[in-house]
């Protein structure tokens, strides 16, 4: 089979960021299939464009990927300026996936995919779509326009109008609907009248090939003392830090935890980074250390040689909805979770017995759940981290994931 894949964020394969399309369409590839990625030249995290991209309106970027094609379209720098700037970069990505798409590509495609947000990568799909006469599955990663409203991303009127509209007219059009989570599901059955039958359901998941890869070869307990955290009680959180992620939490949390041995590690990029790392230098705190993004086999060894994994999103409602890309990282390397989001993911780990819950942007709270978990002895945080990985082995594995999506697509062509 042929596929088009329109991802702006689709990541470059050394990039810790979440991965969910590198390592599916890897999958796909291995089974056969031909797969052309249409993807933004702005890291989703940092809104800044590589070198290589600069001066360029298409580019064709084949060095980190094993038979994938991967085209590299314009994204406007506008990106992190201001919200005039994101909704910019979102449209000048449409009109050079557009032209990608129809200028770039050879031969004809089997099937269009889309993944969102930003919900107006829909309008690339839908063109294409008509153009080359051949059907388009629409993905749902984060309900879009709910989460930016939730969040203060979006607040114009006509635009929040606009984008509900144009929700509705992708939803009508596209062949079949993924979504990410039961939630998600429901939402749109039952909210927003989607027919039961167009909806599918094959949520994001673990990399147990590299998780399990790097367990083999790895000593963690060497790692944590290179890392100067031996008689450290180590949480770390991977992954984005933005608005959504309000990992200031984090910090006010640390600040009230100063006198015991635990240490808060962040690792990744994002619009607060800087502002994040001024707030702990201007309360002088020491247990918290930032990490800039690093690849995702070395991600894999600082959540290895850590205590506890941590997922933090903003308390807002739409995010009851979503499970969090880092959570399945943290249960494949065999870590108990730390969650700070209600919900599904909450129900996730009660599910697995792989973690504590704690209440989103209460500090106290987090503080509690944080000397819960150090308070635990050695077997049961292995106990705890055991289960997470069943559980996910089980329910969550990318292959299996992976080829499912693929059967669910053959069956609409």
């Amino acid at each position: 089979m042929k596929i088009l894949l329109i991802h702006q964020y689709f990541l470059e394969n050394d990039d810790g960021g979440g991965s969910r399309f590198n390592e599916m369409t890897q999958v796909w590839a291995n089974q056969g299939h031909e797969i052309t990625v249409l993807a933004g030249m702005v890291h989703y995290a940092t809104g800044k464009k590589a070198n290589r991209y600069k001066g360029k309106f298409t580019y064709k970027d084949n060095q980190f990927y094993d038979d994938v094609d991967v085209i590299r379209c314009h994204v406007s720098e506008s990106y992190n300026v201001n919200f005039i700037g994101r909704l910019w970069a979102y449209f000048s990505f449409v009109f050079s996936s557009i032209y990608a798409g129809l200028f770039k590509t050879k031969g004809k495609y089997d099937i269009i995919l889309v993944t969102s947000p930003p919900l107006f990568v829909g309008i690339a799909a839908y063109v294409l779509s008509k153009l080359k006469k051949v059907p388009f599955v629409f993905e749902i990663r984060d309900l879009w326009p709910e989460s930016a409203i939730d969040t203060g991303v979006l607040k114009n009127g006509m635009i929040i109008k606009f984008a509900f509209w144009f929700e509705k007219f992708i939803y009508k059009r596209a062949k079949l609907i993924n979504v990410l989570t039961p939630a998600f599901r429901d939402k749109l059955i039952q909210g927003k009248k989607v027919p039961t039958e167009k909806v599918i359901f094959i949520p994001n998941a673990a990399d147990f090939t590299l998780a399990e890869k790097i367990q083999k070869e790895f000593d963690a307990e060497e790692f944590k003392k290179e890392l100067g955290f031996s008689d450290k009680f180590v949480i770390t959180y991977v992954g984005a830090h933005g608005v959504a992620n309000h990992l200031i939490q984090l910090i006010d949390a640390a600040e009230k935890l100063t006198e015991t041995n635990i240490v808060f590690q962040l690792i990744g990029a994002g619009m607060l980074k800087k502002a994040l790392e001024d707030e702990v230098k201007k309360r002088n705190l020491s247990n918290i250390i930032f990490r800039d993004s690093v690849p995702k086999k070395e991600v894999f060894k600082y959540i290895l040689a850590s205590d506890v994994g941590v997922s933090v999103l903003k308390r807002v409602d739409t995010f009851k909805t979503i499970y969090s890309n880092k959570t399945f990282d943290y249960m494949s390397c065999k870590r108990p979770i730390l969650l700070a989001i209600d919900g599904v993911s909450r129900e996730l780990i009660n599910d697995a017995k792989c973690g504590i819950y704690v209440e989103p942007e209460n500090i106290d709270d987090i503080v509690r759940g944080v000397k819960e978990l150090a308070n635990k002895s050695t077997e049961e945080i292995e106990k705890m981290g055991e289960n997470g990985y069943l559980f996910a082995k089980e329910h969550f594995d990318r292959e299996y994931l992976a080829k499912k999506y693929m059967k669910k697509i053959n069956q609409i062509l």
